[in-house]
């Protein structure tokens, strides 16, 4: 997985309990663009450190 700042992050949990989670990436962790990632979530505002898992994928933003 690979990305660049601005570029959008989404993560998608299925299952009962599933739910689907959007954010901005506003740093990357590697010159290469692959994780860690700092995000900030739409839905909250809050920002995160996270290495996405299989559930993600990302929207590049051009």
């Amino acid at each position: 997985m690979m990305a660049k700042t601005g570029d959008h992050i989404v993560i998608e949990v299925d299952g009962p309990k599933g739910h689907r989670r959007e954010g901005i990436i506003t740093a990357v962790g590697r010159a290469d663009g692959h994780p860690p990632y700092e995000v900030q979530w739409l839905d909250n505002g809050h920002t995160t450190l996270i290495f996405p898992g299989p559930g993600a994928r990302i929207e590049a933003v051009n």
